[in-house]
């Protein structure tokens, strides 16, 4: 995004505003695709540095992806980052999916293992002819198409399936080795797991950006259940500020935004300086957390 900076009573001059990132998913209805241009068209202006649409286990959503990531690159000026997994899939189907992107102008490709397909908590097993790993992935993309830059997973509390800490970055760095050139984190609530994993991941000699993911909780109850299923700590402190809320929708809207502005602003007090927003396809947190940032739109997008 083109950062601006703004001068102060002082004479010095403010901080640049954050680099921000958006993460959407494919639609499944008509209505929910007008849902997400809505959510675009609002969020556009604010001149994210990519956006990213999801694949759905097993490549469920394989063609939607491919056709919201298509129209994006259409209708906007956004740059589209497209989800990958090596989930269902050879890989010589993963390296045609691959030239498609790379045909229609995708040049970011945010790659992963991905969930088993009878879900998180079920055994994984990789496809027989497919890509093996995450790391395995990224290395066919760049030297099937080195132009096309890629982002990864993190994990502050490590990954789920992951033996100890040390052999979970054992993996971020045989992902960076392979050409990955960032690492987008899970979600998180509590800003020091992210900072003792920063520590961990550079204390290793990992020097490409570690970019949180933030998640506003639009509706807790749900939310929770599936951070927690992919092995995020929700903290009794930040369950306690949703209760009695279940049923009081605007409530709870402004209160998941003043918990997620706090974690954001705290994060850049101590230097973060990029945010990657899960927005679950809406606008309204996110932008108001954007605009806490110091974010404001721009000048006017093509409309989409």
């Amino acid at each position: 995004m083109t950062e601006t900076i703004s001068p102060v009573s002082n004479g010095h001059r403010a901080p640049k505003a954050p680099k921000i990132s958006f993460e959407f998913f494919p639609p499944k209805t008509e209505e929910m695709e007008r849902n997400l241009w809505e959510t675009i068209n609002r969020l556009a202006p604010l001149a994210p540095n990519f956006v990213s649409v999801t694949y759905g286990a097993g490549g469920s959503t394989r063609e939607r992806t491919h056709a919201t990531i298509a129209r994006i690159l259409k209708e906007t000026n956004l740059l589209p980052a497209a989800h990958l997994t090596c989930v269902g899939a050879s890989r010589g189907e993963i390296d045609e999916i691959v030239d498609r992107y790379h045909e229609v102008g995708v040049r970011h490709i945010v790659a992963l293992r991905g969930d088993p397909p009878a879900g998180i908590g079920t055994p994984y097993v990789t496809h027989p002819d497919g890509y093996q790993s995450s790391a395995a992935l990224v290395a066919g993309i760049k030297t099937r198409h080195p132009d096309i830059e890629v982002s990864v997973s993190a994990y502050p509390e490590k990954h789920p399936e992951a033996g100890s800490f040390d052999a979970d970055i054992d993996t971020l760095q045989a992902k960076v080795d392979a050409g990955a050139a960032r690492a987008i984190t899970q979600v998180f609530f509590d800003n020091d797991l992210y900072f003792r994993y920063l520590d961990r991941v550079r204390a290793r000699g990992i020097e490409i950006p570690i970019v949180p993911g933030i998640m506003p909780m639009h509706n807790f109850k749900q939310a929770r259940n599936f951070v927690t299923r992919a092995g995020t700590t929700v903290p009794d402190w930040f369950a306690a500020k949703f209760e009695g809320l279940d049923d009081d929708p605007e409530t709870r809207k402004l209160v998941a935004a003043t918990v997620a502005a706090g974690q954001v602003q705290k994060l850049a007090k101590h230097g973060v300086d990029t945010f990657h927003f899960y927005t679950m396809n809406r606008a309204d947190l996110v932008f108001a957390i954007s605009h806490l940032l110091g974010i404001r739109p721009h000048g006017a997008q093509k409309a989409a």
